[in-house]
């Protein structure tokens, strides 16, 4: 049997100049943003081609909005909805903490539905190429949320060589944190890049979207296992968490992604000049 392993002390702050302070959290946001939109570039490319590099270029301020936007919104709504509507003011402050993935995948939905609408460019083909990305930001996030040792995991069995001692927290428990980014994060993104270069995944267009609404759905799931649950709200139902139940229709919806994929004509490309 081996002892339990003690969570290393990071500061939470990655860089302090002065009064300005930058956190890993938000440096892994950035990071994320900043290198899918690089990978995105790049598969919109490839054929069938989705949309021009410029295009991309215009929808990472259309991303990131709806990230922040919907990740916090979705905080407030699923997790705290009481808290947040008498205190109103205290949604802004987006430096406490709270933020929803289910959330932020809402608000980049629907901004993936405007900006698709307003070039003409096809909704689900060019959703393939940014799902596609996403668990690379999964991953770095939950890595941050290791950093910064919170949503750590539930007791851990004693035999259980990387169980952890965190500050503050009584008992060993799972490094959930590091199990969600290696699952929701580096497998998933593993899978989804292995799928987006092969010409016949792409021309089904919804199939890389479904793999990962169904894929992380299965992840998180599966992670919230040994995740504890946040202290204010505990369990939904039994042994069911919230994190859980949100993933049930994105199971859902990828799963028909999945399906309708190949009842779709072949998805044709748009006809713009190399560059």
């Amino acid at each position: 049997m081996f002892g339990p392993l003690y969570y290393p002390h990071f500061d939470p702050v990655m860089l302090q100049i002065g009064p300005l302070s930058i956190r890993w959290y938000a440096m892994a946001y950035i990071t994320a943003l900043v290198c899918g939109w690089l990978l995105v570039r790049r598969l919109v490319r490839k054929d069938p081609i989705v949309a021009t590099k410029e295009q991309v270029d215009d929808f990472l301020t259309w991303a990131t909005l709806g990230v922040i936007f919907g990740g916090r919104i979705g905080y407030c709504l699923f997790y705290q909805p009481g808290w947040y509507l008498s205190h109103p003011l205290q949604i802004v402050q987006v430096w406490h903490g709270g933020m929803s993935f289910h959330g932020g995948a809402l608000g980049v939905i629907i901004a993936l539905i405007l900006f698709t609408r307003k070039y003409k460019l096809s909704f689900l083909g060019f959703s393939d190429r940014v799902t596609t990305v996403v668990p690379l930001g999964l991953g770095l996030g939950r890595l941050a949320n290791f950093v910064n040792g919170e949503l750590v995991g539930r007791v851990a069995p004693d035999w259980l060589p990387w169980r952890m001692i965190y500050p503050d927290v009584v008992g060993a428990r799972h490094p959930s944190e590091l199990y969600e980014a290696f699952l929701e994060g580096f497998v998933l993104f593993t899978i989804m890049m292995i799928l987006a270069h092969r010409k016949s995944i792409r021309e089904h267009a919804g199939f890389l979207s479904g793999v990962f609404l169904l894929g992380y759905a299965i992840a998180r799931s599966f992670c919230e296992l040994f995740r504890q649950p946040d202290s204010f709200l505990g369990f939904i139902v039994g042994d069911i968490t919230m994190g859980q139940i949100l993933c049930i229709p994105m199971a859902i919806a990828g799963s028909y992604f999945i399906w309708q994929s190949f009842r779709l004509p072949k998805l044709k490309g748009l006809t713009v000049e190399n560059d």
